[in-house]
């Protein structure tokens, strides 16, 4: 069997979400805190997570992102789209999720995360009208506008 060589992660690590609501915009907030100092990466397996090498006794348990080649968090570039055209700052103040100083520290970073237009479809949502989502005669035609 001959041993697999894996390249070195190189460029930026784009993350594309679907909505820019709570959840997501809590996701690109934390991880731009972890960047600048602000906080750690609390159940983040890649940045945290340990690997074990060999049996238990030989004590060869390096972190994750130590062992693999993963992108480093400043490599990282978000984006995604939603029903709404506010930035991450304008969802993550709105929202209450976060402390706000913590909102404020980074907001440099997220303001400019603004989504792309959605695919959406209220029959499937009724409870949801979208402002901000493509238009195409049939599901064919959104779908090839994600591609």
């Amino acid at each position: 069997m001959s041993e697999s060589k894996i390249k070195p992660a190189t460029g930026k690590l784009g993350i594309l979400t679907p909505g820019l609501g709570a959840v997501s915009t809590t996701f690109m907030i934390g991880t731009k805190a972890v960047i600048r100092g602000l906080g750690h990466p609390v159940g983040s397996l890649t940045q945290m997570g340990h690997i074990r090498l060999g049996k238990r006794t030989d004590n060869r348990n390096p972190k994750i992102k130590d062992f693999v080649p993963l992108a480093n968090l400043e490599d990282i570039e978000f984006g995604g789209w939603d029903l709404f055209e506010d930035s991450c700052y304008e969802v993550a103040k709105r929202n209450h999720v976060l402390f706000p100083g913590l909102i404020e520290d980074v907001r440099e970073d997220i303001s400019d995360i603004k989504p792309m237009k959605a695919v959406f479809d209220p029959k499937y949502v009724s409870r949801l009208s979208g402002t901000y989502v493509k238009e195409g005669k049939t599901k064919m035609d959104l779908a090839k506008q994600l591609m």
